[in-house]
Parts: C-alpha cells; sequence; structure tokens
C-alpha cells in the first residue's frame, strides 16, 4: 500500500526527516511512536503532501505510484486520508457540508449519508454548526473520523486520535477507527458490533505518544522515530513495554528492520 525509500525531508531550511524507509502492507496497522518532536507530525504532513515539508532525497509510493511530489488533492483522490492532531477552527463552513464534501466520490459525483454516519458516532446534534467551533476534544476527533468515513480512504493516517479525548469518547473512536479499517470493533457497543466479515484493504499508519490508543484498536507493527531517524520495528505493544520501561532514548540501539 504504502513505500517509503530513503526519504529525507527539510523544514524551513533544517533537516527534519532523515533516511527513513518504510512499508505499510495492504490490510495493515502500524503505529508510529515518538517523543515530541522526533519528526511524527512532519512525516504524516509530508506523505499527505503539505507544502512547507520539501523532500531533498528519497521517494513515496502509493499503491505502486510515486507521490513524492503530486499535489494533496491528488493524493486525496487516489485514496489518502487524514485526521489531524489540532484541526482548524473553520468558522462559516457547516460540519455537514465538510462531511457532504469529502464524501463525493472519486470522480466527481454520488454522496454518502451523512446523517446515518453521524448517528453511529454521536454526532448528528453537531452538524449543523461550524466545523470544530467550540467542539470539545472529544468532539474534534469524532468531526475528523466523521470526515474520514465519508471519504472512505485506502490508507489512514492518524496524528495522536487519543490526544485530548476523555475514556468515554476514547472508547467510540477505537471502535470507529476498527469500523473505518474493517476490524470490527474490540468494545462493545462501537459502531459495529460484529468483525467486518470483507476482506481487509484499508492500511493506516498511526502516530502515538503515550501508547494508550492501542487499548481500543488492533495493531500489526510498531515502529519508533526518534530524532528523525526509524530505530526500530517490531511488536507495537512489545515495543510499548519497552518505551514504558526504559524510555525512548534505549530505542535507538535496536537496528531491526
Amino acid at each position: 500500500m504504502l513505500t517509503i525509500e530513503e526519504l529525507k525531508v527539510e523544514v524551513g531550511g533544517r533537516e527534519i526527516l532523515k533516511d527513513v524507509n518504510m512499508e505499510v502492507p495492504s490490510g495493515e496497522t502500524h503505529i508510529l511512536f515518538g517523543p515530541n518532536g522526533s519528526g511524527k507530525t512532519s512525516l504524516m504532513m509530508t506523505l499527505m503532501g503539505f507544502s512547507g515539508y520539501k523532500v531533498t532525497h528519497g521517494r513515496i509510493t502509493f499503491k505502486g505510484e510515486d507521490i513524492t511530489h503530486m499535489p494533496i488533492h491528488e493524493r486525496a483522490r487516489l485514496g489518502i486520508g487524514i485526521s489531524f492532531q489540532r484541526p482548524p477552527t473553520i468558522n462559516g463552513l457547516k460540519t455537514r457540508h465538510i462531511v457532504d464534501m469529502a464524501g463525493r466520490k472519486r470522480n466527481g459525483d454520488g454522496d454518502v449519508d451523512v446523517d446515518a454516519l453521524a448517528v453511529q458516532l454521536q454526532f448528528s446534534e453537531f452538524l449543523n454548526r461550524d466545523v470544530n467551533h467550540n467542539f470539545s476534544g472529544g468532539e474534534i476527533k469524532r468531526s475528523e473520523l466523521l470526515q474520514l468515513m465519508a471519504q472512505g480512504p485506502d490508507l489512514v493516517l492518524l496524528d495522536e486520535p487519543e490526544s485530548g479525548v476523555d475514556l468515554e469518547s476514547i472508547v467510540l473512536i477505537g471502535d470507529t477507527i476498527n469500523t473505518l479499517l474493517h476490524r470490527g470493533t474490540k468494545h462493545k457497543g462501537g459502531p459495529s458490533h460484529k468483525a467486518v466479515s470483507q476482506a481487509r484493504s484499508k492500511s493506516a499508519l498511526v502516530i502515538t505518544h503515550t501508547g494508550h490508543i492501542l487499548d481500543y484498536i488492533t495493531a500489526d507493527k510498531g515502529q519508533v522515530l526518534y530524532n528523525g531517524v526509524l530505530c526500530c520495528s517490531r511488536n507495537a505493544r512489545e515495543i510499548l513495554k519497552w518505551i514504558r520501561e526504559y524510555g525512548y532514548e534505549e530505542c535507538t540501539r535496536c537496528t531491526i528492520f
């Protein structure tokens, strides 16, 4: 699904990512750990194609197509979606309208049932409010996930989905992520109680600083980004246990790729 080869990225003339190599196969969810300032969000913004993140070396391939210098809207049409850690408030634009726009098919026609999706996320009362205006942390995350559910991307990029979220909301968010990725849910009461029968084809790269999201979603692999270098790759829960016991610096000793 996604291949990153020897990727180097500069922001404001400063090198942030250094020779990053990564593969996310179709149907797999990968967790990206790392301390604040390690380059996790920069990697995600680079993958989505945001300006200000200059690729100076390497290549990004998505579903076999080189997207290294492709604009954001073309990446979105190909099937990449993103949920931001701190998305902006958009005054004058109703949440219903942005979800409807996200749900239009990539060829420009066709709509999704916005109201039905909102019911799944317990978000109906927010549809006619401006995007993220006076939303709590949990409400912002649900708004982001609602847009992703409407878009239905093949690769989902999630930047700290547990950040600023209360316990009740994180259960719903975790279940929604699993549903979005065709994995069913880990908790009863989520958008879909039963595991989805269709073969998994959706992939995800999930950024986390604390690792709490692992209690609510199913991950296939974990990786650590430290000072712009991808330095460890193995079972996500093993990495989390190691980080809690020894800290991030000890992860640089791991050279398993």
